[in-house]
Protein backbone atom coordinates (compact mmCIF):
# COMPACT_ATOMS: atom_id res chain seq x y z
CA UNK A 1 0.00 0.00 0.00
CA UNK A 2 1.39 3.20 -1.12
CA UNK A 3 0.59 6.54 1.23
CA UNK A 4 -1.82 7.91 -1.33
CA UNK A 5 -4.04 4.82 -1.07
CA UNK A 6 -6.84 4.59 1.34
CA UNK A 7 -6.40 2.98 4.63
CA UNK A 8 -9.46 2.04 6.72
CA UNK A 9 -7.41 -0.38 8.95
CA UNK A 10 -8.36 -0.40 12.41
CA UNK A 11 -6.37 -3.04 13.69
CA UNK A 12 -2.73 -3.48 12.71
CA UNK A 13 0.43 -5.68 14.42
CA UNK A 14 2.60 -2.21 15.19
CA UNK A 15 1.82 1.12 15.64
CA UNK A 16 4.71 3.77 15.63
CA UNK A 17 4.28 7.48 17.08
CA UNK A 18 6.56 9.96 15.10
CA UNK A 19 7.99 9.58 11.59
CA UNK A 20 11.62 10.58 12.55
CA UNK A 21 14.37 8.79 12.40
CA UNK A 22 13.66 6.63 15.46
CA UNK A 23 10.29 6.09 14.74
CA UNK A 24 10.92 5.85 10.58
CA UNK A 25 13.52 3.06 11.60
CA UNK A 26 11.02 1.15 13.69
CA UNK A 27 8.05 1.17 11.21
CA UNK A 28 11.08 0.00 8.17
CA UNK A 29 11.98 -2.77 10.32
CA UNK A 30 9.10 -3.68 11.60
CA UNK A 31 7.16 -4.16 7.86
CA UNK A 32 10.73 -6.02 6.67
CA UNK A 33 10.36 -8.54 9.41
CA UNK A 34 6.88 -9.26 7.83
CA UNK A 35 5.02 -7.29 10.61
CA UNK A 36 1.38 -5.30 9.61
CA UNK A 37 2.96 -1.88 10.54
CA UNK A 38 1.26 1.50 10.74
CA UNK A 39 3.02 4.91 11.14
CA UNK A 40 1.22 7.94 12.66
CA UNK A 41 2.82 11.59 12.69
CA UNK A 42 0.67 14.21 14.24
CA UNK A 43 2.50 16.96 11.96
CA UNK A 44 1.84 17.21 7.87
CA UNK A 45 6.08 16.14 7.45
CA UNK A 46 7.56 13.01 7.73
CA UNK A 47 11.21 13.51 9.03
CA UNK A 48 11.13 15.22 12.67
CA UNK A 49 13.92 16.79 13.73
CA UNK A 50 16.16 14.62 11.73
CA UNK A 51 15.07 16.34 8.58
CA UNK A 52 16.31 19.50 9.45
CA UNK A 53 19.97 18.14 11.28
CA UNK A 54 23.07 17.56 9.99
CA UNK A 55 22.87 13.90 9.73
CA UNK A 56 24.95 12.65 11.85
CA UNK A 57 24.80 8.91 13.32
CA UNK A 58 27.55 7.49 15.40
CA UNK A 59 28.12 4.34 15.65
CA UNK A 60 31.38 2.83 16.83
CA UNK A 61 33.16 -0.11 15.96
CA UNK A 62 30.88 -0.26 12.93
CA UNK A 63 31.56 -2.71 9.90
CA UNK A 64 32.91 -0.40 7.31
CA UNK A 65 35.45 1.42 9.74
CA UNK A 66 38.15 -1.06 9.02
CA UNK A 67 37.78 -1.02 5.64
CA UNK A 68 38.16 2.45 5.47
CA UNK A 69 41.73 2.04 7.65
CA UNK A 70 39.72 3.48 10.53
CA UNK A 71 39.75 0.62 13.19
CA UNK A 72 37.94 0.56 16.10
CA UNK A 73 37.00 -1.87 19.33
CA UNK A 74 34.15 -2.03 21.57
CA UNK A 75 36.51 -1.82 24.32
CA UNK A 76 38.03 1.52 23.22
CA UNK A 77 34.04 2.92 22.78
CA UNK A 78 33.30 1.79 26.31
CA UNK A 79 36.79 3.27 27.35
CA UNK A 80 35.57 6.76 25.98
CA UNK A 81 31.92 6.57 26.88
CA UNK A 82 33.16 5.45 30.54
CA UNK A 83 34.86 8.50 30.68
CA UNK A 84 32.17 10.91 28.93
CA UNK A 85 29.10 9.61 30.36
CA UNK A 86 29.36 7.20 33.00
CA UNK A 87 31.07 9.05 35.34
CA UNK A 88 28.48 12.29 35.13
CA UNK A 89 25.29 9.80 35.64
CA UNK A 90 23.63 7.94 38.49
CA UNK A 91 22.11 4.82 38.73
CA UNK A 92 19.05 5.85 35.97
CA UNK A 93 20.15 2.49 33.82
CA UNK A 94 21.91 4.45 31.31
CA UNK A 95 24.99 2.42 31.89
CA UNK A 96 23.37 -0.97 30.97
CA UNK A 97 21.70 0.70 27.91
CA UNK A 98 25.12 2.01 26.75
CA UNK A 99 26.38 -2.07 26.72
CA UNK A 100 23.17 -2.87 24.69
CA UNK A 101 24.29 0.08 22.28
CA UNK A 102 27.83 -1.13 21.78
CA UNK A 103 27.16 -4.80 21.47
CA UNK A 104 24.18 -4.14 18.84
CA UNK A 105 24.95 -1.05 16.52
CA UNK A 106 27.00 -2.49 14.43
CA UNK A 107 24.86 -5.05 13.36
CA UNK A 108 21.78 -2.84 13.36
CA UNK A 109 23.18 -0.46 11.03
CA UNK A 110 24.64 -3.61 9.11
CA UNK A 111 20.57 -4.37 8.89
CA UNK A 112 19.54 -0.77 7.53
CA UNK A 113 22.33 -1.47 4.88
CA UNK A 114 21.55 -4.86 3.66
CA UNK A 115 17.69 -4.13 4.09
CA UNK A 116 16.41 -0.48 3.66
CA UNK A 117 17.28 2.26 1.15
CA UNK A 118 19.88 3.75 4.53
CA UNK A 119 23.42 3.46 3.55
CA UNK A 120 26.07 5.56 5.90
CA UNK A 121 29.66 5.57 5.02
CA UNK A 122 32.08 6.45 7.97
CA UNK A 123 33.71 9.76 8.19
CA UNK A 124 37.37 9.55 7.86
CA UNK A 125 37.94 12.91 10.31
CA UNK A 126 35.42 13.87 12.70
CA UNK A 127 36.72 13.84 16.06
CA UNK A 128 34.97 12.82 19.09
CA UNK A 129 33.61 15.69 21.16
CA UNK A 130 36.22 14.82 23.87
CA UNK A 131 39.24 13.76 21.74
CA UNK A 132 41.94 13.49 24.41
CA UNK A 133 39.81 11.48 26.48
CA UNK A 134 40.53 7.61 26.74
CA UNK A 135 38.99 5.84 24.08
CA UNK A 136 38.68 8.61 21.50
CA UNK A 137 38.69 8.73 17.70
CA UNK A 138 39.78 11.22 15.53
CA UNK A 139 37.00 9.59 12.56
CA UNK A 140 34.95 6.69 11.20
CA UNK A 141 32.70 6.51 14.77
CA UNK A 142 30.72 9.22 13.08
CA UNK A 143 28.75 8.38 9.75
CA UNK A 144 26.60 10.15 7.26
CA UNK A 145 24.36 9.21 4.74
CA UNK A 146 25.15 8.88 1.22
CA UNK A 147 23.26 11.85 -0.64
CA UNK A 148 19.35 11.23 -1.97
CA UNK A 149 17.69 11.95 -4.99
CA UNK A 150 14.36 13.19 -4.33
CA UNK A 151 13.01 12.31 -7.50
CA UNK A 152 12.88 8.61 -6.24
CA UNK A 153 10.22 9.38 -3.92
CA UNK A 154 7.97 10.86 -6.81
CA UNK A 155 4.96 12.55 -5.30
CA UNK A 156 5.58 11.83 -1.59
CA UNK A 157 8.26 14.10 -1.99
CA UNK A 158 5.74 16.79 -0.77
CA UNK A 159 5.98 14.47 2.42
CA UNK A 160 9.17 15.14 3.25
CA UNK A 161 10.12 17.71 6.13
CA UNK A 162 12.36 20.85 4.28
CA UNK A 163 15.86 21.88 6.17
CA UNK A 164 16.02 24.92 7.94
CA UNK A 165 16.00 27.83 4.99
CA UNK A 166 19.01 28.46 6.38
CA UNK A 167 21.27 25.38 5.25
CA UNK A 168 19.99 25.80 1.65
CA UNK A 169 21.31 28.48 -1.42
CA UNK A 170 18.54 30.15 -3.80
CA UNK A 171 15.77 28.89 -2.55
CA UNK A 172 16.12 25.25 -1.52
CA UNK A 173 19.20 24.24 -2.97
CA UNK A 174 21.26 21.89 0.10
CA UNK A 175 24.70 21.77 -0.37
CA UNK A 176 27.24 18.74 1.44
CA UNK A 177 29.72 19.27 3.33
CA UNK A 178 32.84 18.72 1.00
CA UNK A 179 31.35 21.55 -1.59
CA UNK A 180 30.79 24.52 1.13
CA UNK A 181 34.62 24.74 0.29
CA UNK A 182 33.98 25.24 -3.21
CA UNK A 183 31.57 27.72 -2.79
CA UNK A 184 34.33 29.71 -0.39
CA UNK A 185 36.91 29.31 -2.86
CA UNK A 186 34.03 30.17 -5.86
CA UNK A 187 36.47 33.40 -7.17
CA UNK A 188 39.60 32.17 -6.28
CA UNK A 189 39.90 28.64 -7.86
CA UNK A 190 38.80 27.96 -11.19
CA UNK A 191 38.00 24.36 -10.17
CA UNK A 192 35.67 25.64 -7.61
CA UNK A 193 33.91 27.65 -9.73
CA UNK A 194 33.32 25.04 -12.27
CA UNK A 195 32.09 22.32 -9.94
CA UNK A 196 30.12 24.96 -8.44
CA UNK A 197 28.47 26.34 -11.62
CA UNK A 198 27.58 22.35 -11.98
CA UNK A 199 25.53 22.33 -9.02
CA UNK A 200 23.58 25.27 -9.64
CA UNK A 201 22.73 23.87 -13.09
CA UNK A 202 21.83 20.53 -11.98
CA UNK A 203 19.58 22.61 -9.12
CA UNK A 204 18.18 24.60 -11.72
CA UNK A 205 17.14 22.25 -14.31
CA UNK A 206 15.38 20.39 -10.88
CA UNK A 207 13.36 23.63 -9.99
CA UNK A 208 11.49 23.57 -13.31
CA UNK A 209 9.61 21.16 -12.16
CA UNK A 210 10.23 20.66 -8.44
CA UNK A 211 9.01 22.68 -5.14
CA UNK A 212 13.07 22.53 -3.95
CA UNK A 213 16.10 20.64 -4.67
CA UNK A 214 16.32 17.05 -5.32
CA UNK A 215 19.96 16.41 -3.93
CA UNK A 216 19.16 15.75 -0.44
CA UNK A 217 22.12 15.37 2.05
CA UNK A 218 22.87 15.78 5.97
CA UNK A 219 19.56 14.76 7.84
CA UNK A 220 17.02 15.62 5.22
CA UNK A 221 19.26 12.85 3.12
CA UNK A 222 18.51 10.35 5.88
CA UNK A 223 15.06 11.21 6.60
CA UNK A 224 14.44 10.79 2.56
CA UNK A 225 15.76 7.20 2.19
CA UNK A 226 13.81 6.27 5.77
CA UNK A 227 10.70 7.49 3.54
CA UNK A 228 11.79 5.85 0.39
CA UNK A 229 11.95 2.34 2.26
CA UNK A 230 8.54 2.63 3.80
CA UNK A 231 7.38 3.44 0.57
CA UNK A 232 8.58 0.71 -0.69
CA UNK A 233 7.60 -1.73 1.80
CA UNK A 234 4.09 -0.71 1.51
CA UNK A 235 3.16 0.88 5.41
CA UNK A 236 0.57 3.76 5.23
CA UNK A 237 1.13 6.94 6.97
CA UNK A 238 -1.11 9.19 8.53
CA UNK A 239 -0.09 12.70 8.83
CA UNK A 240 -1.76 15.40 11.02
CA UNK A 241 -2.90 12.75 13.42
CA UNK A 242 -2.62 13.02 17.08
CA UNK A 243 -2.93 9.87 19.40
CA UNK A 244 -5.26 10.81 22.17
CA UNK A 245 -4.54 7.69 24.45
CA UNK A 246 -3.50 4.57 24.68
CA UNK A 247 -5.46 1.90 24.90
CA UNK A 248 -4.90 -0.84 27.45
CA UNK A 249 -6.16 -3.93 28.82
CA UNK A 250 -5.19 -6.20 31.67
CA UNK A 251 -1.77 -4.17 32.17
CA UNK A 252 -0.98 -4.55 28.46
CA UNK A 253 -1.16 -1.27 25.59
CA UNK A 254 -2.99 -2.90 22.97
CA UNK A 255 -3.34 0.15 20.52
CA UNK A 256 -3.99 3.66 20.08
CA UNK A 257 -7.33 6.28 20.27
CA UNK A 258 -6.63 8.99 17.55
CA UNK A 259 -7.60 12.34 16.06
CA UNK A 260 -7.55 13.64 13.05
CA UNK A 261 -9.53 15.88 10.56
CA UNK A 262 -11.51 12.58 9.69
CA UNK A 263 -12.50 12.22 13.62
CA UNK A 264 -11.47 9.81 16.06
CA UNK A 265 -10.77 6.70 15.48
CA UNK A 266 -9.44 3.28 17.81
CA UNK A 267 -6.73 0.87 16.25
CA UNK A 268 -5.65 -2.09 17.80
CA UNK A 269 -2.07 -3.03 17.83
CA UNK A 270 -1.70 -7.12 18.05
CA UNK A 271 2.53 -6.88 18.83
CA UNK A 272 2.76 -3.15 20.52
CA UNK A 273 2.52 0.59 20.01
CA UNK A 274 6.23 2.39 19.49
CA UNK A 275 6.82 5.67 21.02
CA UNK A 276 8.93 8.22 18.84
CA UNK A 277 7.05 11.62 18.77
CA UNK A 278 10.78 13.42 19.24
CA UNK A 279 10.52 14.32 23.11
CA UNK A 280 9.42 17.40 24.56
CA UNK A 281 11.80 20.51 23.29
CA UNK A 282 8.24 22.73 22.68
CA UNK A 283 6.45 21.69 25.77
CA UNK A 284 6.02 24.49 28.39
CA UNK A 285 5.06 22.35 31.14
CA UNK A 286 7.86 19.49 31.04
CA UNK A 287 10.53 21.96 30.06
CA UNK A 288 9.32 23.70 33.54
CA UNK A 289 10.03 20.35 35.28
CA UNK A 290 12.68 19.37 33.73
CA UNK A 291 14.77 21.89 32.65
CA UNK A 292 16.67 24.57 34.06
CA UNK A 293 14.58 27.92 34.17
CA UNK A 294 17.23 30.18 32.80
CA UNK A 295 16.75 27.72 29.31
CA UNK A 296 13.45 29.17 28.30
CA UNK A 297 11.75 28.04 25.08
CA UNK A 298 14.68 28.29 23.14
CA UNK A 299 14.94 25.09 20.62
CA UNK A 300 15.96 24.17 17.51
CA UNK A 301 13.96 20.85 17.45
CA UNK A 302 10.79 20.21 14.59
CA UNK A 303 7.56 21.68 16.04
CA UNK A 304 5.88 18.78 16.50
CA UNK A 305 7.79 17.25 19.56
CA UNK A 306 5.94 18.31 22.24
CA UNK A 307 6.07 15.72 24.82
CA UNK A 308 3.50 13.20 23.43
CA UNK A 309 5.07 9.76 23.57
CA UNK A 310 6.16 11.05 26.67
CA UNK A 311 2.87 11.80 28.52
CA UNK A 312 1.64 8.95 26.70
CA UNK A 313 4.24 6.44 28.54
CA UNK A 314 3.60 8.33 32.25
CA UNK A 315 0.23 7.60 31.64
CA UNK A 316 0.60 4.00 31.06
CA UNK A 317 2.66 3.65 34.09
CA UNK A 318 6.16 4.34 33.05
CA UNK A 319 8.13 7.10 34.93
CA UNK A 320 11.40 9.71 33.73
CA UNK A 321 14.60 9.12 35.69
CA UNK A 322 15.76 12.12 37.54
CA UNK A 323 19.06 12.03 37.65
CA UNK A 324 20.69 12.92 33.99
CA UNK A 325 23.62 14.83 33.63
CA UNK A 326 21.29 17.03 31.36
CA UNK A 327 17.93 16.34 30.50
CA UNK A 328 18.58 18.54 26.98
CA UNK A 329 20.87 18.23 23.97
CA UNK A 330 21.69 21.91 24.25
CA UNK A 331 23.38 24.04 21.97
CA UNK A 332 23.17 28.11 21.54
CA UNK A 333 20.29 29.58 19.41
CA UNK A 334 19.60 33.22 17.84
CA UNK A 335 16.66 34.27 16.73
CA UNK A 336 15.25 36.15 13.69
CA UNK A 337 12.27 36.61 11.16
CA UNK A 338 12.53 35.58 8.02
CA UNK A 339 11.72 37.38 4.76
CA UNK A 340 8.40 35.74 4.63
CA UNK A 341 7.53 36.71 7.99
CA UNK A 342 8.18 33.17 9.93
CA UNK A 343 9.97 33.07 13.10
CA UNK A 344 13.64 31.58 12.73
CA UNK A 345 15.92 29.73 15.44
CA UNK A 346 19.26 29.05 14.51
CA UNK A 347 21.70 26.49 16.06
CA UNK A 348 25.30 27.61 16.43
CA UNK A 349 26.64 23.94 16.24
CA UNK A 350 30.08 24.44 13.38
CA UNK A 351 29.97 27.04 11.43
CA UNK A 352 30.45 30.27 12.91
CA UNK A 353 31.35 29.90 16.93
CA UNK A 354 34.84 28.26 16.47
CA UNK A 355 35.81 29.96 13.74
CA UNK A 356 38.60 32.48 13.46
CA UNK A 357 38.09 36.19 14.15
CA UNK A 358 34.93 35.17 16.56
CA UNK A 359 34.44 34.97 20.23
CA UNK A 360 31.90 35.43 22.81
CA UNK A 361 31.69 37.16 25.53
CA UNK A 362 29.12 37.54 28.50
CA UNK A 363 27.25 40.49 30.07
CA UNK A 364 30.77 41.75 31.12
CA UNK A 365 32.24 42.10 28.20
CA UNK A 366 34.49 38.99 28.97
CA UNK A 367 34.70 35.58 27.15
CA UNK A 368 33.96 33.10 29.52
CA UNK A 369 34.24 29.64 27.90
CA UNK A 370 36.45 28.06 25.17
CA UNK A 371 34.16 28.88 21.65
CA UNK A 372 35.34 25.72 19.53
CA UNK A 373 33.88 23.20 22.10
CA UNK A 374 30.71 21.57 20.93
CA UNK A 375 27.98 22.86 21.17
CA UNK A 376 26.90 21.23 24.07
CA UNK A 377 29.38 22.33 26.82
CA UNK A 378 29.00 25.79 25.38
CA UNK A 379 25.81 26.23 26.63
CA UNK A 380 26.63 24.38 30.29
CA UNK A 381 29.07 27.18 29.97
CA UNK A 382 26.15 29.74 30.20
CA UNK A 383 24.34 27.97 32.55
CA UNK A 384 27.42 27.92 35.08
CA UNK A 385 28.65 31.54 34.25
CA UNK A 386 24.96 33.11 34.26
CA UNK A 387 25.26 31.96 38.11
CA UNK A 388 28.38 34.54 38.24
CA UNK A 389 27.72 37.25 35.67
CA UNK A 390 24.57 37.62 33.19
CA UNK A 391 25.55 35.22 30.16
CA UNK A 392 22.13 35.29 29.02
CA UNK A 393 22.10 36.43 26.43
CA UNK A 394 25.68 36.26 25.51
CA UNK A 395 26.82 37.67 22.42
CA UNK A 396 28.83 36.13 19.39
CA UNK A 397 30.95 38.95 17.75
CA UNK A 398 33.42 39.15 14.51
CA UNK A 399 35.17 41.55 12.44
CA UNK A 400 34.03 42.25 8.98
CA UNK A 401 36.39 39.46 7.62
CA UNK A 402 35.16 36.68 9.19
CA UNK A 403 31.82 37.79 8.73
CA UNK A 404 32.41 37.91 4.75
CA UNK A 405 34.06 34.52 4.92
CA UNK A 406 32.33 32.40 7.47
CA UNK A 407 29.01 33.95 8.19
CA UNK A 408 27.38 34.42 11.11
CA UNK A 409 24.38 32.74 12.35
CA UNK A 410 21.58 33.00 10.31
CA UNK A 411 23.58 35.73 7.90
CA UNK A 412 25.54 33.34 5.65
CA UNK A 413 29.00 33.93 4.14
CA UNK A 414 29.42 36.48 1.26
CA UNK A 415 26.71 37.90 2.21
CA UNK A 416 26.13 40.86 -0.07
CA UNK A 417 22.83 42.32 1.58
CA UNK A 418 23.27 42.92 5.51
CA UNK A 419 20.67 45.52 5.87
CA UNK A 420 17.62 43.33 6.20
CA UNK A 421 19.52 41.83 8.98
CA UNK A 422 20.70 44.96 11.12
CA UNK A 423 16.97 46.41 10.48
CA UNK A 424 15.59 44.01 12.04
CA UNK A 425 17.85 44.18 15.37
CA UNK A 426 19.44 40.62 14.63
CA UNK A 427 22.71 41.20 13.64
CA UNK A 428 24.58 44.66 15.22
CA UNK A 429 26.59 46.48 13.19
CA UNK A 430 29.38 49.08 14.89
CA UNK A 431 32.58 51.33 13.58
CA UNK A 432 34.13 50.21 16.63
CA UNK A 433 34.46 48.57 19.88
CA UNK A 434 32.96 51.56 21.86
CA UNK A 435 30.39 51.15 19.40
CA UNK A 436 29.54 48.22 19.95
CA UNK A 437 29.62 47.28 23.41
CA UNK A 438 26.81 50.57 24.05
CA UNK A 439 24.58 48.71 21.30
CA UNK A 440 25.18 45.17 23.16
CA UNK A 441 25.05 46.53 26.29
CA UNK A 442 27.99 45.47 27.54
CA UNK A 443 31.21 47.50 29.59
CA UNK A 444 33.47 49.23 26.70
CA UNK A 445 36.45 48.92 28.51
CA UNK A 446 35.95 45.04 29.46
CA UNK A 447 35.37 44.36 25.56
CA UNK A 448 38.66 46.70 24.46
CA UNK A 449 40.25 44.58 27.15
CA UNK A 450 38.69 41.22 26.08
CA UNK A 451 39.63 41.91 22.17
CA UNK A 452 42.65 43.12 22.86
CA UNK A 453 43.94 39.78 25.06
CA UNK A 454 42.21 37.67 22.32
CA UNK A 455 43.98 39.00 19.75
CA UNK A 456 47.27 38.62 21.35
CA UNK A 457 46.77 35.10 21.83
CA UNK A 458 45.71 34.75 18.20
CA UNK A 459 49.02 36.37 17.01
CA UNK A 460 51.20 34.20 19.14
CA UNK A 461 48.60 31.09 17.90
CA UNK A 462 47.98 29.97 21.47
CA UNK A 463 44.79 30.62 23.84
CA UNK A 464 46.57 31.80 26.90
CA UNK A 465 42.65 32.01 28.73
CA UNK A 466 40.75 28.22 27.28
CA UNK A 467 43.33 26.68 25.12
CA UNK A 468 41.27 27.20 22.05
CA UNK A 469 42.23 25.47 19.11
CA UNK A 470 44.31 22.65 21.33
CA UNK A 471 42.75 19.68 20.32
CA UNK A 472 41.48 17.63 17.39
CA UNK A 473 37.86 18.76 17.67
CA UNK A 474 38.78 22.36 17.68
CA UNK A 475 40.76 21.72 14.51
CA UNK A 476 38.13 20.32 13.12
CA UNK A 477 35.77 23.30 13.37
CA UNK A 478 38.05 25.84 12.72
CA UNK A 479 39.47 26.50 9.82
CA UNK A 480 42.93 24.46 8.71
CA UNK A 481 44.16 27.17 6.07
CA UNK A 482 44.20 29.71 9.05
CA UNK A 483 47.57 29.61 10.47
CA UNK A 484 48.98 29.11 13.61
CA UNK A 485 46.07 28.80 15.23
CA UNK A 486 43.10 27.26 13.00
CA UNK A 487 40.61 28.97 15.45
CA UNK A 488 41.86 31.97 15.97
CA UNK A 489 42.51 35.19 14.10
CA UNK A 490 42.82 39.35 15.52
CA UNK A 491 39.84 40.69 15.23
CA UNK A 492 40.84 43.92 13.03
CA UNK A 493 39.11 44.49 10.27
CA UNK A 494 35.76 47.00 10.65
CA UNK A 495 33.14 46.80 10.92
CA UNK A 496 32.26 44.53 14.46
CA UNK A 497 28.97 42.70 14.17
CA UNK A 498 27.63 40.93 17.08
CA UNK A 499 24.11 38.49 17.58
CA UNK A 500 22.89 37.77 20.85
CA UNK A 501 22.75 33.67 21.71
CA UNK A 502 20.55 32.02 23.89
CA UNK A 503 20.96 28.72 25.27
CA UNK A 504 18.44 26.26 23.22
CA UNK A 505 18.35 22.48 22.22
CA UNK A 506 18.45 20.33 19.56
CA UNK A 507 16.80 18.01 21.35
CA UNK A 508 15.63 16.45 24.91
CA UNK A 509 17.47 13.33 26.59
CA UNK A 510 14.98 13.17 29.64
CA UNK A 511 12.32 10.36 28.51
CA UNK A 512 10.85 7.34 29.54
CA UNK A 513 12.86 4.50 31.09
CA UNK A 514 12.95 1.93 29.20
CA UNK A 515 14.94 -1.92 28.57
CA UNK A 516 16.87 -2.83 26.37
CA UNK A 517 14.66 -4.41 23.90
CA UNK A 518 13.14 -0.42 24.30
CA UNK A 519 10.59 -1.56 26.00
CA UNK A 520 9.31 0.89 28.45
CA UNK A 521 9.71 -0.08 32.40
CA UNK A 522 7.14 0.80 34.87
CA UNK A 523 8.12 2.40 38.43
CA UNK A 524 9.30 -1.20 40.06
CA UNK A 525 11.20 -1.53 36.68
CA UNK A 526 9.53 -4.26 35.15
CA UNK A 527 8.14 -3.92 31.29
CA UNK A 528 4.98 -2.45 29.88
CA UNK A 529 3.56 -4.67 27.93
CA UNK A 530 3.11 -3.46 24.42
CA UNK A 531 4.64 -0.74 24.79
CA UNK A 532 7.83 0.93 23.58
CA UNK A 533 10.18 3.77 22.91
CA UNK A 534 13.37 5.15 21.03
CA UNK A 535 14.55 7.96 19.68
CA UNK A 536 14.12 10.94 22.35
CA UNK A 537 10.77 9.58 23.53
CA UNK A 538 13.11 6.92 25.09
CA UNK A 539 15.33 8.30 28.40
CA UNK A 540 19.08 9.36 26.71
CA UNK A 541 21.53 6.05 26.34
CA UNK A 542 24.02 8.75 27.37
CA UNK A 543 21.93 9.85 30.28
CA UNK A 544 21.89 13.62 28.94
CA UNK A 545 25.84 13.41 28.27
CA UNK A 546 26.71 14.68 24.49
CA UNK A 547 30.42 12.22 23.67
CA UNK A 548 29.95 12.82 20.32
CA UNK A 549 28.31 14.25 16.69
CA UNK A 550 25.53 11.61 16.24
CA UNK A 551 24.67 10.23 19.64
CA UNK A 552 21.13 10.85 19.17
CA UNK A 553 20.44 9.81 15.81
CA UNK A 554 22.94 6.55 16.20
CA UNK A 555 21.20 5.32 19.15
CA UNK A 556 17.32 6.55 17.94
CA UNK A 557 18.30 3.83 14.64
CA UNK A 558 19.80 1.27 17.09
CA UNK A 559 16.58 1.16 19.47
CA UNK A 560 14.11 1.74 16.95
CA UNK A 561 15.96 -1.38 15.41
CA UNK A 562 15.82 -3.26 18.62
CA UNK A 563 11.81 -2.20 19.40
CA UNK A 564 11.16 -3.50 16.12
CA UNK A 565 12.65 -7.24 16.14
CA UNK A 566 11.47 -8.02 19.78
CA UNK A 567 8.12 -7.39 18.45
CA UNK A 568 8.50 -9.41 15.76
CA UNK A 569 10.45 -12.19 17.11
CA UNK A 570 10.10 -11.78 21.07
CA UNK A 571 12.86 -12.50 23.36
CA UNK A 572 14.82 -15.26 20.81
CA UNK A 573 16.08 -12.31 18.89
CA UNK A 574 17.61 -11.17 21.83
CA UNK A 575 20.79 -11.22 23.98
CA UNK A 576 20.55 -11.51 27.90
CA UNK A 577 22.01 -7.90 27.81
CA UNK A 578 18.96 -6.58 26.63
CA UNK A 579 16.74 -8.20 28.45
CA UNK A 580 18.19 -6.75 32.08
CA UNK A 581 18.65 -3.08 30.66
Amino acid sequence: MSYAEADTADAYDVIVLGAGAGGMAAAVVAANEGLKTLLIEKTEYVGGTTAISGGMVWVPNNGKMAAAGLPDTAEAARAYLDATAGEENGDNGSDALRRVFLAEAPGAIDYFDRHTQVNLVPLPFYPDYYPDLPGATQGGRVMEPLAFDARELGDSFKLLRPPLPEFTLLGGMMVARPDIVHFRRLFKSPASALRVARLVSAYALQRISLHRGANLVLGNALAGRLLKSLLALGVPIRLKTETNRLLQEDGRVTGVETASAEGTRIIHARCGVVLAAGGFSHSAALRGSLLPSEAGMHSAAAPGNSGDGINLALSAGGEVPGDNASNAFWAPVSHFTRADGSAGVYPHTVTDRGKPGMMAVNGEGHRFTNESNSYHEFVKAMLRSHNQSPAIPAHLICDHQSLWQYGLGAVKPMCLRLAPYIDSGYLVQAQNLDQLAQKIGVPGRHLKETVAAYNADAERGEDSAFGRGGNAYHKYVGDPGNRPNPCMRPMATTPFYAIALYPGDLGTAAGARSSGNGQVLDGGGQPIPGLYACGNDMNSVMGGSYPGPGITLGPALVFGYLAAMHMAHGEQANSDNRRTA
